[in-house]
């Protein structure tokens, strides 16, 4: 954890799942494996796995792009992210601050989920599906604020906080797993509605790990008038200006430069984000194929990706870490490209799950932990969903476009290869994205003593 004057000099131990699972007896450890499942669970499920379920019921392209800005709600956590910081949730008993947030976010996403169940797209009334998606994705992107501030607060040093950093990317992938792979077999089966109804049912694994967990010690910000209620002006400048002022404090000249990588870092992926699924749909694969594929090959996939990056961060640094992921990010994107090319072959699908979930599992890792390293005691859930949010805002403002983008090629090249240059030319993304990482590496160094 970082004080609000001094940078870490190094960075955290980041663990692979090994070392994870051989820490699982911790009750901290568990409880974020746990967490991060909670916050992984709602995401899909009001976006891209959305998107599969509009396909199949006749959306088209452009609606499911437009659906996807629901997703913009996680982008603008940094508004509300300063109120979590400064009051209590307003439940009965005496949960602690984090956790009193924690599950009310959690009973709400339930209450999503299982809306978006009984309504459905097949009746025609998308705004209501739509609405109860938005309640979910609401209430998701503020269990993220107050997890991720849970997480960074719980940690005694630095390699717990790699420890808790892997475990809750674990979690996470494997809620990733659940809803992008295990519920289209599950939909197969029951059909979609009953999917997600089951789906907001499990949203009491997150209940069960609120509950369990401990409220970490309140932190005080260096120079922070913490006395000043929130409602007085001290109190709202400190709340609202004091994380921001104290970023740029903090970290001085390279601000600005640390600000642009982690907005731009996984720009190509958010892009493609809402296509993936139509896609599947319109090259012909099965819900089956697709969910078997991701749930075997793709799971270990994920694995070795999140193994990969802590091993990264741990060798070579988050710095260097990042590059690195930055360099793979785009070969997701040119994986899915070459599947438009070759049609509906299982064995090209298989080796884009590969290189798409290796890549991925590796990036967030990495990202996840740079981004840990640069909040302020005091200041953790504000600023990290500031970073957050400008780690997604662009890409989902971007992506509602994606249908419109694809179905302006169709007609030129065909349904396939407009699929093919798209994905294509959301991996170009990624080149500015790779030297912006590498001049970060050469500035920093100039700054020893910053992260």
């Amino acid at each position: 954890m970082t004080s609000a004057q001094t940078p870490p000099k190094a960075p955290p131990a980041a663990a692979g799942w090994r070392q994870v699972m051989r820490a699982l007896g911790r009750p901290k450890v568990l409880v974020m494996l746990l967490l991060g499942f909670s916050s992984g669970l709602p995401f899909l499920l009001t976006g891209n796995t959305l998107g599969f379920w509009l396909r199949e019921e006749g959306a088209d392209l452009a609606t499911i792009g437009f659906l996807s800005w629901i997703g913009i709600v996680y982008s603008l956590k940094m508004f509300w992210a300063p109120i979590l910081d400064r009051m209590d949730a307003p439940l009965p008993g005496r949960l602690g601050r984090r956790r009193s947030w924690m599950l009310l976010a959690q009973l709400i996403i339930g209450a999503g989920l299982l809306g978006m169940a009984s309504v459905g797209p097949g009746g025609g009334d998308l705004w209501a599906l739509g609405g109860f998606a938005l309640l979910a994705a609401f209430a998701s992107s503020t269990q993220d604020i107050v997890v991720d501030a849970w997480r960074i607060e719980s940690a005694a040093n630095g390699e717990e906080q790699g420890l808790l950093s892997a475990s809750y990317q674990i979690g996470y992938r494997a809620a990733m797993l659940a809803t992008d792979s295990l519920i289209l077999l599950l939909a197969a089966g029951i059909g979609w509605q009953s999917s997600y109804g089951v789906a907001g049912a499990v949203m009491a694994v997150g209940i069960a790990a609120t509950l369990m967990a401990t409220e970490p010690v309140r932190q005080v910000p260096a120079g922070g008038v913490t006395t000043a209620p929130l409602w007085t002006r001290a109190g709202f400048v400190d709340a609202f200006i004091g994380p921001l002022t104290s970023f740029l404090r903090t970290h001085g000249q390279l601000s600005m430069l640390m600000l642009a990588v982690v907005m731009l870092y996984r720009l190509g992926d958010f892009l493609i984000g809402p296509m993936i699924n139509p896609f599947y749909v319109d090259l012909g694969l099965t819900k089956e194929v697709v969910g078997t594929v991701r749930a075997s090959v793709g799971l270990w996939a994920s694995v070795a990706g999140i193994a990969l990056g802590g091993i990264s961060s741990v060798r070579l640094g988050f710095r260097r870490t990042l590059i690195l992921g930055a360099i793979l990010g785009p070969f997701s994107n040119l994986a899915f490209s070459a599947m438009a090319m070759a049609g509906p072959d299982i064995g090209v699908f298989t080796v884009a799950i590969i290189v798409d979930n290796i890549a991925t599992g590796f990036a967030g890792v990495a990202l996840t932990a740079y981004m840990s390293s640069l909040t302020s005691i005091g200041y953790t859930a504000t600023q990290y969903a500031l970073l957050s949010s400008l780690y997604t805002v662009l890409g989902k403002v971007l992506k509602g476009f994606s249908g419109q983008a694809v179905e302006a090629m169709e007609p030129l090249v065909g349904q396939m290869s407009a699929y093919a240059l798209f994905f294509a030319g959301t991996a170009a993304v990624g080149v500015p994205v790779v030297a912006l990482c590498l001049f970060l590496d050469r500035v920093a160094r100039r700054h020893r003593g910053t992260p």
